[in-house]
Formats: C-alpha cells, structure tokens, sequence
C-alpha cells in the first residue's frame, strides 16, 4: 500500500465556467477573531494548503479555490476565504454564487423555500447570498455586494504593448482598473484571449506604479486585484461582455461577480444606469450575470451604491487529493509564461 503523508476532500463547482473548489475536509485550527486576521494567518502559515489544492499537477494556472471558516459576526452562518493563483482574495462573487449552490444543494444549512437566505464573513465585509430552492433543487443565487464605489476617474497609464490606456478604478469588494478593450484594438473574444491577458498585466502593474490604493475604512483592503475590460456583446439580451484579468494573469472565465457590481456601480455614478435597472453581464465564454443598484450609499467621502448580482453555478464532482510521503512536488507548481 502506498504511503499518504496528506489526504484532503474537496468537492468542484462553477459558476458560468469560473471553477470553485471548496475544501471538505476540516480546516486547521484558525486563529483570529476576524476574517481579515484570519487570512493573514492562514497566508503566513499554512499556505501550503492553498499551492496544494491550487497549483499544478492538482490544480492550474486559472484555478480558484474557498475555505469555510466559522462565523465571526453576528447575522453571519459562515467566515469565506478564497484562494487563487496568486493568494487570498479581498472578495469573489461568483464564488459566492458556487457556494451558495453547494451549501444549500447538499444540505448544509437549513433549507427554506422558496428562497434560502446565507450570511458569510468574507474579508471585504459582511455578503448576503439568498438561493432559490424548490424542495429538490437549488437554483439561482443572488448576492448584495459590499458598497461599490469610483475610487479615482479616468486615469491614464502609459503601456509598452498598448500605449496610453484610459479607465476608472473602483471598489466592489476588490480594486480593480476598469477599461474598453476598443482603446487597444482588441474585443473580448476567445481567440484574443492572450492580448488580453497581455493587456491587463501591463496596465495592473502600470496602476500599481502610479497610484497609491487604500479602502477609506479598511486597511487592510489596499492592493489593485486586477484590470476589467469591457467591449460589445455576443449574446442576446446582454448590455455588454467584459473579461477579468485578475491576480497573476489568471482569467476569470465568469462575468465575474464583484466586477459586475463594480460596472453597475460605475454606469450608475456616471449617470449611465438607472436605479433598479438590470444590466446583464457577459463572459468571455458567453456565461451572463444579472446585476442592479439598489441603494445610495457613502464610504468615507465616497459617493457609493449597493447591487445585487445574480446567476447560477453547477456542480463538477468531488475530489479526493492524496500526496505519496516521497512525491517531490508536494505543494505543486506553476508553469506558464512570463508574458
């Protein structure tokens, strides 16, 4: 018999083709009393866990990732913390949406129908989810963001590959850098896909030079997540379709949850969306989101508003991960490019 020096459960989801692997197994002791002290523990300390389930040959390169913790404040029935290429996530929506399926599909928390309400800790803040249930199936899953918000306006970064690119950074549970792909000569399509990871790498790193980023209220929200780029639809009924450029280069294959809030929060403020006015959101694989402004808010000096983003996830299949005590990858690797 083979000699196992780890074996970890998980069960796989996606939401609009986005992967989602939650961990079943349990989780190691995690000390903090909040969400945000919890994932600098678990980064400091057990970040083997993460480049175990995420990293190549178990994972790759695109693949996400969420622990449950339990809950830290009131209203909450679980603390989230989700994992990538790259680290720890600020906030994920379409991680909240896979969840949402899986907890209540599987019976983990109180089924309540029509709709079942779930509160998670997640380090950008307090996140409602409510999932349609019938009785026999969970369906789809609609989640009200953190306030999103336009942290600085139209700001221009100089390029190497694409010159001076134009866009707005906003809060939607992540910094992100908000672009039209028809400024570099590109269309959010499939076969493009790796100018626009080109793309979005050079501005991220192009923000990250020129801008200092900080959350008004969280300190410990500060980092520029990833680049947003937008441009026509290919779906019928879609307003628009968009791609996500996110941690180290990886590629949001969903709408993308917190960045659909981020594009509403954006058209909103700038006059160009109506309050309760659904604005859907496709992927570059075709996926849709649907996302509205449901109230006016401030952060700080901010001038904010609340969404709520809705669309469905599916389950993949369970996992059961093993590591032979002399296998000489035990957390993994990542091969890919350096462009």
């Amino acid at each position: 018999m083979p000699s196992f020096s780890r074996s970890i459960q998980t069960i796989d989801a996606h939401t609009g083709g986005e992967p989602l692997r939650l961990l079943l197994s349990p989780m190691p002791p995690v000390p903090g009393s909040t969400i945000l002290q919890q994932r600098c523990w678990l980064k400091q300390n057990r970040d083997d866990l993460r480049r175990f389930l995420i990293n190549e040959p178990r994972g790759h390169a695109d693949m996400y990732g969420a622990y449950l913790l339990p809950a830290t404040t009131p209203g909450a029935d679980f603390g989230v913390i989700f994992i990538h290429n790259e680290g720890y996530s600020d906030m994920c929506g379409h991680g909240i949406i896979a969840l949402g399926k899986l907890l209540v599909e599987l019976g983990y928390i109180e089924r309540v129908s029509p709709v079942t309400r779930i509160g998670f800790d997640a380090p950008a803040g307090f996140i409602e989810a409510f999932v349609q249930w019938n009785g026999t199936r969970a369906g789809e899953v609609m989640f009200r963001n953190v306030p999103s918000f336009i942290y600085q306006r139209d700001l221009v970064v100089k390029t190497a590959g694409f010159g001076a690119i134009t866009g707005d950074i906003v809060f939607c549970g992540a910094f992100y850098y908000y672009i039209n792909a028809e400024q570099s000569g590109l269309s959010v399509r499939p076969e493009q896909v790796g100018r626009l990871i080109q793309l979005g790498a050079e501005t991220k790193a192009a923000v990250m030079a020129q801008v200092s980023i900080q959350h008004p209220l969280e300190p410990g929200l500060n980092t520029l997540y990833g680049t947003i780029i937008d441009g026509p639809a290919s779906v019928a009924g879609a307003d628009q379709a968009n791609v996500c450029i996110f941690a180290d280069r990886e590629v949001d294959r969903s709408p993308t949850g917190t960045g659909s809030s981020g594009r509403a929060a954006q058209l909103f403020l700038r006059g160009r969306l109506g309050m309760g006015e659904v604005f859907r959101n496709e992927s570059i694989v075709g996926s849709v989101f649907g996302v509205k402004v449901t109230e006016q808010v401030k952060v700080g000096s901010f001038d904010a508003v609340r969404t709520e983003v809705t669309g469905s996830a599916h389950i993949m299949g369970y996992q059961h991960f093993v590591l032979e005590a002399d296998d000489p990858f035990p957390t993994g690797f990542l091969l890919r490019s350096s462009t």
